[in-house]
């Protein structure tokens, strides 16, 4: 390995000295081991000198670079790393990382891709603290998933991310339910069914389902039995229909549904909630959520900072009567972004009610939500009854998706003239019918601040 430690010399120095290494050695030094293999077979092997035995800085890598540089290699290179030095060979049988996607692995063949796996975890050394599965194929086989599952079960795991790609939904096997050292759980296209004894994962800390079927009891336990939970993400998760929650230490919720009705939002001991994101599909029919409430929503994280409600979720709040102010003011917020119907009377009131509430309030940011409906209630009360509002730390607004309709205009001349210290408002059209006209309106309204901009951009 004479002439490879020649051509690694440079670059074992920079090691040596930078923590941010280089990862394109694996390329070059395997070009120079293949070399260096062909002109072995006709030449014999000579002597290292003392001086090339001082200047093997691979060999001579502290453990930690080591460790450090195969962390940041695709698991296929890492293993290849086996043939620069003795030192290096069983060094990639020890990584705590584990990721196998279609970067990671090459191949397109059933039996090669589980045969990699099961051969690395076969003679894998040491602890696993993570395992990724993800191949965007219908190859997989569920005993494939389950024997490796069982296998991490035995070796506490602690992050475990399965995304599924096949048509049918996986179904995560009993020892699954077994892992009780998990942290983070992140499940693509999955079917949980959990055993009868199942008492939750008491160490799980980050938590997140995307199109996952599951009962409702099912998520009420999960939930429960999971102390520790800091971040909960829920997309399109079948089978949730209410969503009924305690989790003291709960920092970041997002919520997300494409289909079905959403009936119940409850959230109860949420009071560390600092980051809420909620999406839902509901029925024209609102008397089918009848628990719906603005007061009684914020009651639960007071502490929030960053807000975010998408399609539909204003809709939702505002079936009952609204109020001017919430009785508890969101007194950290400082995000908002929401999704209003401008054609809609109570969910103008309802973002109103919210604007009111956020006296910290610095960034603002409005979907415009188009329907073919007209505003139910006198059009002009909000304006009269709000006059003097000022939201006095109010700095950046975006208002997306404008149509240039008189509601949404009304809506824009409010901010303005409502936002002392406002620096920035950036507007972008719907289409660009009518956006020349939009624009001149636009430059015409009086702004309180004198430092307000207004960035008009094109759809």
């Amino acid at each position: 390995m004479t002439k490879l430690t020649k051509s690694a010399f440079k670059l074992a120095l920079i090691w040596g000295s930078n923590a941010d290494l280089n990862l394109n050695f694996v390329c070059s030094l395997s070009q120079t081991q293949k070399g260096h293999s062909s002109q072995n077979q006709t030449e014999p092997p000579k002597l290292r000198s003392k001086v090339e035995i001082k200047t093997d800085k691979i060999s001579n890598l502290p453990s930690d670079v080591i460790e450090k540089i195969l962390l940041l290699l695709p698991i296929r290179d890492a293993v290849r790393t086996s043939v620069l030095s003795r030192k290096w060979r069983y060094k990639s049988a020890t990584l705590p990382h584990l990721k196998f996607d279609s970067l990671s692995v090459s191949t397109v063949k059933q039996t090669t891709f589980a045969n990699i796996v099961d051969q690395i975890l076969l003679l894998h050394i040491g602890p696993i603290c993570s395992f990724l599965l993800s191949r965007p194929d219908d190859f997989l086989a569920d005993s494939d998933i389950e024997r490796w599952i069982l296998h991490l079960s035995r070796n506490s795991i602690k992050e475990f991310t399965l995304e599924n790609w096949k048509r049918n939904l996986c179904e995560m096997p009993s020892c699954f339910f077994s892992c009780q050292d998990m942290t983070h759980l992140d499940l693509y296209r999955c079917l949980l069914q959990p055993p009868s004894t199942f008492k939750g994962f008491r160490s799980l800390k980050s938590l997140c389902m995307e199109n996952v079927t599951l009962a409702q009891d099912a998520f009420k336990n999960l939930i429960v039995c999971c102390p520790l939970l800091k971040t909960l993400r829920l997309l399109n998760c079948d089978g949730l229909r209410h969503l009924k929650m305690d989790a003291p230490k709960l920092e970041l919720l997002e919520i997300e549904v494409d289909e079905g009705v959403f009936e119940m939002v409850n959230l109860e001991n949420t009071l560390n909630l600092a980051d809420v994101s909620i999406t839902l599909a509901i029925n024209d029919d609102l008397r089918q959520v009848p628990d719906s409430n603005l007061v009684q929503f914020f009651v639960h994280f007071p502490h929030i900072r960053r807000l975010t409600f998408g399609r539909n979720f204003l809709k939702y709040l505002a079936v009952r009567a609204l109020p001017g102010k919430l009785p508890q003011p969101c007194l950290f917020l400082k995000f908002l972004s929401i999704s209003i119907r401008f054609k809609a009377l109570k969910e103008i009131l309802a973002a109103l009610c919210l604007l009111r509430s956020s006296p910290a309030l610095q960034e603002l940011e409005i979907f415009a939500h188009h329907e073919d409906r007209d505003v139910v209630g006198e059009v002009n009360s909000w304006l009269d009854d709000n006059q003097n509002c000022q939201f006095t730390e109010l700095q950046r607004v975006k208002m997306i998706s404008m149509s240039g309709g008189k509601h949404e205009l009304d809506f824009i001349r409010f901010l303005l003239l409502s936002s002392p210290v406002l620096e920035r408002m950036t507007v972008k059209p719907a289409s660009y019918n009518g956006s020349s006209e939009l624009l001149k309106k636009l430059l015409r309204f009086r702004r309180a601040s004198l430092c307000a901009e207004i960035i008009y951009l094109d759809p």
